[in-house]
């Protein structure tokens, strides 16, 4: 029997400062599998009811929800970070997603950060819903040195520090953080269920650029997900905003689909 093909989706974040609904479009446009919703600023992204009726209008199916955990999406759907991950995991119930992406608690959400790993056990357990925390990367604090830099994340940038059913690898960050992502996905083993593909150049900057214009071994990682028997999603998740015409736009995620199934053997 042939092994599956590892689907291939579009980050809603790809198409930004377009909307969620373009996201589904141009998935649908370019031959991705399905789209990953980021709930965050936009909208469409925190309207269940619309992303329903968008995967149904393009037939693009949602396959994972990224929760809003980043800090301009504090406020999206509650203040409150348990209840913004409950939202997340009822939202990927209600869009037949199987992945909810989350980022470890901020070092000051000290109430949430003692229950993380707890509430995500148990929301996986209650939902069949698989919660993949992502690896981070240090900032730069406020009013720091020049090469200053912090994590705002606890306990650290890396997730297998703590240890969690279920893990994101995200290259742009392991780029950021001046860590070796494929160590980083040795060290998540079994537990790796979620890749967010994208490149950087090294700089302490998240850059998402597309795969393959940077220094991340984005070709040797998902030649080995074929070869481990990976039966979870590749995201392409980079950052369009600098498109001067919707062309490149196009042109950049076309490139990033077709890298991406070019070494899943696609």
């Amino acid at each position: 029997m042939a092994t599956p093909a590892i689907p291939v989706a579009l980050s809603t974040a790809s198409v930004w400062p377009l909307r969620a609904h373009r996201a589904f479009e141009l998935a649908a446009d370019l031959g991705f599998d399905g789209v990953e919703v980021m709930v965050w600023v936009d909208p469409d992204s925190q309207n269940v009811e619309a992303l329903r009726k968008h995967s149904v209008a393009t037939g693009v199916p949602v396959l994972s929800v990224h929760s809003p955990s980043l800090l301009i999406t504090q406020r999206v759907w509650s203040p409150d970070p348990v209840v913004r991950l409950r939202r997340s995991v009822e939202a990927a119930l209600e869009l037949e997603a199987t992945t909810v992406v989350v980022h470890p608690p901020f070092r000051w959400q000290r109430r949430y950060g003692d229950a993380f790993s707890d509430l995500v056990a148990a929301l996986e357990q209650e939902s069949g819903v698989v919660i993949a925390v992502e690896n981070m990367f240090k900032v730069r604090p406020p009013g720091g040195r020049r090469n200053a830099r912090v994590s705002a994340f606890r306990p650290s940038i890396d997730p297998t520090d703590v240890g969690y059913a279920h893990y994101t690898l995200d290259l742009s960050h392991t780029a950021a953080a001046g860590m070796d992502a494929l160590a980083l996905a040795d060290r998540m083993g079994d537990g790796l269920a979620h890749v967010h593909l994208a490149d950087g150049t090294g700089i302490p900057k998240d850059q998402h650029l597309v795969p393959g214009r940077g220094d991340q071994p984005c070709a040797e990682l998902l030649e080995r997900l074929v070869a481990k028997g990976y039966e979870g999603t590749v995201v392409l998740e980079i950052n369009t905003r600098g498109a001067r015409y919707p062309a490149n736009r196009v042109a950049d995620l076309a490139e990033g689909l077709l890298f991406t199934r070019l070494h899943l053997g696609q």
